[in-house]
């Protein structure tokens, strides 16, 4: 399989997807901080893929997303954006919502 198609996979099985550096309990970048500990905040379970063991998709993801930074959110299989935007979305409450509804969507869908 090649990288592209590992990231779409990850990307199609994953509701909530957050790639970062370093993981949600310990994030390895100041960005990265940020960003999950918005998404924790919402109170959600969300995957995650530690760039910083994967260089390969740090290599590809920018190019596959036209997305030149990290982190990245992935909701629904959609480039949500990177740190300032998750950081304003949670601000105004927009991102406790769209996550809470691809949640809600993913646990009817399960069910």
């Amino acid at each position: 399989m090649s990288v592209v198609d590992t990231i779409k996979e990850q990307i199609e099985n994953n509701t909530i997807l957050l790639y970062m550096k370093g993981t949600p309990r310990f994030p390895q970048c100041g960005f990265s901080s940020r960003a999950s500990e918005a998404l924790v905040a919402c109170g959600e379970r969300f995957a995650f893929v530690n760039i910083l063991e994967a260089p390969e998709i740090r290599a590809e993801l920018p190019k596959y997303a036209n997305w030149p930074t990290f982190p990245q959110l992935w909701v629904n299989g959609e480039l949500v954006g990177g740190c300032d935007i998750i950081c304003e979305m949670a601000e105004s409450g927009e991102l406790k919502e769209l996550v809470s509804a691809a949640a809600k969507q993913q646990d009817s869908e399960e069910a």
